[in-house]
């Protein structure tokens, strides 16, 4: 599912508010939600799962085409680890 599927489906759901504040509110948690990963800070949705923040040190890398050593920077990379909730109905109850 893609941002506007997601919109387009909670304003059929919710027939009293406007495709266009639909939009608004779905835009706003994320952009909370990427401000606090910004700031070095975690997202926990209950039962769906948390999105954090992980280091990747520096590391020499390879150029693919090339075979030359590369420098790669460090850099933070996004995480999520799902929730048991989310995870047990991907997998049916937990029975796999």
């Amino acid at each position: 599912m893609i941002k506007s599927e997601l919109i387009a489906k909670l304003a059929m759901e919710n027939p009293h508010l406007t495709q266009k504040d639909v939009e608004r509110v779905v835009s706003v948690i994320f952009d909370r939600m990427a401000n606090a990963l910004v700031q070095g800070g975690r997202v926990e949705l209950r039962g769906f799962g948390a999105f954090s923040v992980r280091a990747r040190p520096a590391r020499a890398g390879r150029n693919p085409r090339t075979g030359e050593s590369v420098a790669v920077r460090a850099k933070a990379v996004p995480f999520f680890k799902s929730g048991k909730e989310l995870r047990e109905r991907l997998n049916l109850g937990g029975d796999a």
